[in-house]
């Protein structure tokens, strides 16, 4: 039985993970390469300027008028 986290994850992060876990980090980066670091970069910076930024911005903006 497959859970959820396998039906929504995509096949090339997959792969990427299954590396990840068999040979480590430097065999990721043999295998890929730093894209795939530059990606997990952008995307955690992307989702914490979201949760630390924009949402108490709003908030605080909502808030004070």
């Amino acid at each position: 039985m497959s859970s959820f986290r396998d039906k929504i994850t995509p096949a090339w992060v997959r792969k990427y993970v299954a590396i990840y876990k068999e040979r480590g980090f430097k065999a990721l980066i043999k295998e890929a390469g730093w894209k795939v670091v530059i990606s997990v970069i952008v995307f955690y910076l992307i989702r914490d300027v979201i949760l630390y930024i924009i949402i108490p911005y709003f908030i605080y903006k909502g808030v004070s008028q």
